[in-house]
């Protein structure tokens, strides 16, 4: 049987959830950040992926809907109207737990280390990691360098971070 999410759905979600978490702490200025503002941050970019979370999610369906509509006009599939099923659910509820999950790994660190400026070395330290092994991912299932993929990507990242920290995180 085929997966609900295929492994380039998988990876993408993740990637994305991780992008987006990293904009979140890269906004921690350690020259005049608090615990609250820590605190407060991480509540936000989890929020964040959440609220992403949800609205890929439910993308996810729209577009599953919309291909099942276009399969029937074009006479590809039955006539009867395109109707949602368990395994659309299962998609869509797969693609929101991996935005969502992708955020924790990146707030651990702010939870283990006392002092922000170590914290937020480790975040981005995991971050890239993260992006290293999505990008590892995709080039397995693609047959590509898997090694040249992951350096990749954990160079959009690298490069990514730098402009948040640029712009002021």
């Amino acid at each position: 049987m085929k997966p609900v999410l295929d492994p380039i759905e998988r990876v993408s979600e993740v990637i994305f959830g991780v992008l987006m978490a990293m904009s979140f702490i890269g906004a921690l200025n350690v020259a005049n950040a608090g615990r609250d503002e820590v605190r407060t941050v991480m509540i936000a970019a989890l929020g964040c992926n959440i609220a992403w979370g949800l609205t890929d999610g439910i993308m996810y369906i729209v577009a599953t809907l919309t291909e099942r509509s276009r399969a029937r006009m074009l006479g590809e599939a039955a006539k009867d109207a395109p109707r949602l099923h368990l395994r659309d659910l299962q998609g869509a509820f797969g693609v929101f737990l991996l935005v969502t999950l992708s955020t924790f790994p990146l707030v651990v660190p702010f939870l283990v280390y006392g002092e922000l400026g170590r914290a937020l070395t480790a975040s981005r330290l995991v971050a890239l990691a993260m992006l290293f092994l999505c990008g590892w991912l995709l080039a397995r299932y693609a047959g590509g360098n898997r090694w040249l993929a992951g350096a990749g990507m954990a160079a959009v990242g690298a490069v990514l971070l730098v402009a948040i920290m640029a712009l002021g995180g």
